[in-house]
């Protein structure tokens, strides 16, 4: 449930912007997922979120810029495999399965690792869809993504 909730949460700060721990907890829950203030504050230690300057003079929460680092890696990994499903190849592009409502934080995950060879990637609500460079890439993501899930 941690990865899941901890997966929502790095798609809202993304989509929305949240200026305190209890907007995030009111996005939370209009989302079905419950949790306290305590809760909330260690899952944005955890994800190294921080709080940047908007165009509006207000702060948000944001993903720290920090690229590379491996606990925050191996938190997206994590996250990324309880969330998914399955994954399959079409040519070039790779079908990923989620569980319901996070494809769209499995894809973010995916675009936070930068991983060479996708070009971009679009999510739904059970499904995301990576475009990969070419074919090879995508047999090779696909390879990975299997060892990953298992």
């Amino acid at each position: 449930m941690k990865n899941l909730r901890q997966a929502e949460i790095l798609n809202i700060v993304q989509s929305v912007d949240i200026e305190t721990q209890e907007q995030m907890l009111e996005e939370l829950k209009s989302r079905g997922i419950s949790a306290t203030q305590a809760t909330i504050s260690r899952d944005i230690k955890e994800l190294r979120l921080v709080k940047v300057l908007t165009g509006k003079g207000a702060y948000r929460y944001a993903p720290s810029e920090r690229k590379g680092a491996v606990t925050s890696d191996t938190r997206l990994r994590n996250i990324f495999k309880e969330g998914v499903i399955s994954v399959d190849v079409a040519q070039n592009i790779v079908v990923v399965k989620t569980m319901p409502g996070l494809a769209s934080a499995a894809c973010s995950a995916l675009d936070n690792m930068e991983i060479p060879g996708i070009v971009g990637s679009l999510a739904g609500d059970d499904t995301g869809i990576l475009i990969m460079r070419d074919s090879a890439a995508a047999q090779s993501f696909n390879s990975e993504v299997h060892k990953l899930l298992k």
